[in-house]
Parts: structure tokens; C-alpha cells; sequence
């Protein structure tokens, strides 16, 4: 019986906004879908769904070196969780979650409100702002130049033979007689952390808990997403 009752217990929280610095919090990538606006004009955009992020630890200057706030992102049942996660959790009265992030924060930030066991909202930002969005984009395998970096390949006619999606010469000449670091060569190709900057954010759902973003964003659906102010706004 615990263990259906306590992740209910994320909407009887408290919310706060991590309103210093760029703000921050976490969404799982519901879709894609389309919007009208006001001028009957159809937007595309991205749902991302802000399930609750709960503040397991907030980290200080004397205690750890920075200022930080830790949170804890879709909860995971009670008996999937060993002792040490509890005893860390055992403050937040959570039973466990199968994400941990943390939004660091300036060196002279104000701390205030911010307390474990609190439930960040997306208060920081409103329709019109531009956010940036940070997500772990989809894994394909190994795959050669053409595909992981858009070469043209070699010739498709006569004397090709099967070299026709083929790289070309990696090396040198006897000097340096070696390939280069870093040369641009068939490999794991996608799942690695990929942040798309000034996305411009359609509508936020704050009853249903839903941001809409304007265009594509990187990862699978129900991949975390993590949602910032922008960086380099463009206003």
C-alpha cells in the first residue's frame, strides 16, 4: 500500500520557481502536435510533459564547494530502491527516482524558499520567452561517413567497383605517414547530449502541466528534457 501511495504525494508538494540564474526544470518528450495562432496561422510544436522534479538536496558553499539545487525526476517504486538511495531521500520523504540532475547556481544566489522536499514549477518562464532545451538525442549504431556526417561517397559509374559509399584517402603522404586525431570516420553515431538554443515557448499549461515549444526537439519521446532560459537570447 506504501508504495501506490507515494508518488501521489508529489501534488500534495509545495512548488517553487528556481527563479536565479537561468532557471530551470525537467519535462519527459510527449510529441509532436500543432497549434493555431491567434492569427489562424498552424505552429508546430513539441509537448513536453513537467512531471514533478522534487528538490532532493540543495548544496552549499560551506558544505560542498557551490551552490546548487538537486532534484529527483520520475519516481520509482519503493522496493526498486537500495538502502543509500533511502538514507539520501529520507529528508524529501520521497521513495526514489530514476533521475537525478542538478541546476547549479551563482555563488551569491539567494537560496530562499528553496528547501528539500519542495516541487520546482515553470513559473520562470512564460509564452514568448526562448529556452533552451537539453536532451540525450536518439542512438543509431555504427554508421559510416555518409550517413554520420553527410559525405558524397565516390564515383557511381564505370570502375567504381564497391567503393561507391567509401570515405576516400584518410592519410598523408610519408609525411607525417600517419591519419590525424580526430579524423571525421565511420562510428557510434547519436546518443549523446545535444542542447538546441532559442526555442521560442508557445504556451505553458500550468493546470495540466504541459510546456509547448515551437519545432522539433532532439531525443525519443518520453526522453528527459531539460528546460532553461536561453543563453544567447535573441530576443
Amino acid at each position: 500500500m506504501q508504495e501506490n501511495t507515494q508518488p501521489n504525494q508529489a501534488a500534495q508538494r509545495e512548488t517553487v520557481a528556481l527563479q536565479h540564474g537561468r532557471g530551470g526544470i525537467l519535462g519527459v518528450k510527449a510529441g509532436m502536435t500543432q497549434v493555431y495562432t491567434s492569427e489562424g496561422e498552424a505552429v508546430a510544436v513539441t509537448v513536453i510533459d513537467l512531471k514533478p522534479s522534487v528538490i532532493t538536496q540543495i548544496k552549499t558553499q560551506e558544505n560542498d564547494g557551490y551552490l546548487a539545487v538537486q532534484v529527483g525526476f520520475l519516481d520509482k517504486k519503493a522496493k526498486s530502491v537500495n538502502k543509500t538511495e533511502q538514507g539520501h531521500l529520507k529528508k524529501s520523504q520521497a521513495s526514489g527516482f530514476h533521475h537525478y540532475q542538478e541546476f547549479r547556481l551563482d555563488s551569491g544566489a539567494s537560496l530562499d524558499g528553496l528547501t528539500v522536499g519542495k516541487v520546482l514549477a515553470a513559473d520562470f518562464i512564460k509564452a514568448g520567452d526562448l529556452v533552451d532545451l537539453t536532451s540525450v538525442s536518439k542512438g543509431k549504431g555504427f554508421q559510416g561517413g555518409m550517413k554520420r556526417f553527410h559525405m558524397a561517397g565516390g564515383h557511381k559509374t564505370h570502375g567504381a567497383s564497391v567503393s561507391h559509399r567509401s570515405l576516400g584517402s584518410i592519410g598523408n603522404r610519408a609525411d607525417p605517414a600517419k591519419c590525424f586525431k580526430n579524423k571525421k570516420m565511420p562510428g557510434q553515431m547519436g546518443n549523446e547530449q545535444v542542447t538546441v538554443q532559442n526555442v521560442r515557448v508557445i504556451r505553458v499549461d500550468a493546470e495540466n502541466q504541459l510546456l509547448l515549444v515551437h519545432g522539433s526537439v532532439p531525443g525519443p519521446r518520453s526522453g528527459v528534457v531539460t528546460v532553461r532560459r536561453a543563453i544567447k537570447s535573441k530576443g
